[in-house]
């Protein structure tokens, strides 16, 4: 039987930290490792990428691709998802699956920009959704089913 005042790390898992400028006797004082003088021995150096005034490679090289601003990040979900989570009692069949329920079911952790219904996966369950996106592939499934999708216009898509 363990008990707690028997428990101990593995020998060598742990290592004293090491106290530096505490004395020319304990290897590490003075300088306290830093060598003498100049910048790099002061507090406060952030010199990443610089390289004694050449052009930096980070500047040297061009610049590539393009970032849209306006691109709108979605909680991207299979029906399967949906499904297995209607199975398991934590999506009731009867309301509207929107952003908030999936969120209350945890099969999303957070808004974003809002969900778009991905149609990998079967669903059996007659489900009306209201959503910010959705594949024409998860459309069919889900009206298949005797479901119904809204898409929700991006002003009605929470903000996140």
């Amino acid at each position: 039987m363990v008990k707690l005042n028997d428990l101990s790390d593995n020998p060598g898992s742990t290592k004293n930290r090491i106290r530096v400028g505490r004395g020319i006797g304990s290897g590490k004082g003075k300088t306290g490792g830093r060598g003498v003088k100049g910048q790099k021995a002061r507090t406060g150096v952030a010199i990443k990428g610089f390289e004694g005034g050449q052009m930096p490679l980070h500047r040297r090289l061009p610049k590539r691709g393009f970032h849209n601003l306006f691109a709108l990040d979605y909680n991207e979900v299979n029906i399967g998802r949906i499904q297995q989570a209607v199975e398991a009692g934590k999506l009731d069949a009867s309301q509207a699956v929107t952003i908030e329920s999936l969120i209350a079911a945890g099969v999303v952790s957070k808004a974003r920009d809002g969900v778009k219904i991905l149609g990998q996966g079967e669903i059996k369950a007659k489900l009306a959704f209201e959503v910010a996106a959705a594949s024409k592939s998860a459309i069919a499934a889900i009206e298949g089913a005797g479901g119904s999708v809204k898409l929700l216009a991006a002003a009605e898509a929470p903000q996140a």
